[in-house]
């Protein structure tokens, strides 16, 4: 599990998906490929950031994707934000650009949590990097925003929990979103998840 070098209970740590993307908007699995937000995608991330004015985060942490990058512009704190390679997306390898109903044509069942994926990450894989921004953030103590990706965010925040990466499986996240993980005492929780603009 996550070695937890500091536990400041008062901390914050607020997670933003990239708004909406042509291949997210089609279900194809989005790695590598730096494709720009849609329209939509632009309108999501503008949307969060009023919400966002109120806090007062002294890292941010962002994927080094265009998707991602352009989302931490839009929500106004793009030039304090530190890009690192543990928060960008899941590498799906070989089934990069394919949805989950091309992959099952020939392997029946898959899903990116249960079964590998050729030339790409396992879960475990994904686990390791965001085990680190979680080390990361714990040291660094305060309020802190991470700009990422759907699976990335989804591992990150079983790990919070102290789950297996693979349970990521039950935190389903929209593109767009904002959620919050905390502390009840010296416990990691969940706070707030998925939650769009319109919710803020």
């Amino acid at each position: 599990m996550t070695e937890k070098p500091k536990t400041n209970t008062a901390q914050r740590i607020v997670l933003i998906r990239h708004g909406e993307t042509e291949w997210s908007l089609s279900g194809r699995h989005t790695s590598v490929t730096d494709i720009p937000l849609t329209p939509k995608g632009e309108q999501q991330a503008s949307g969060l950031q009023s919400f966002l004015q109120k806090w007062n985060f002294g890292l941010v942490l962002c994927s080094p994707r265009l998707r991602a990058r352009r989302t931490c512009d839009l929500i106004g704190r793009g030039k304090m934000a530190i890009q690192t390679d543990d928060l960008a997306e899941w590498n799906y390898g070989q089934y990069e650009g394919l949805t989950t109903a091309e992959i099952r044509e020939t392997v029946p069942g898959w899903t990116v949590f249960s079964q590998s994926c050729p030339s790409g990450e396992s879960a475990a894989d994904v686990a390791s990097r965001v085990d680190r921004v979680i080390s990361r953030v714990r040291e660094f103590g305060g309020d802190t925003l991470l700009v990422s990706h759907g699976h990335c965010l989804r591992v990150l925040t079983a790990r919070w929990l102290d789950m297996e990466p693979e349970c990521a499986r039950f935190f389903n996240l929209g593109t767009g979103t904002w959620s919050v993980l905390s502390y009840e005492h010296e416990t990691s929780v969940l706070q707030v998840w998925n939650s769009p603009p319109s919710g803020n």
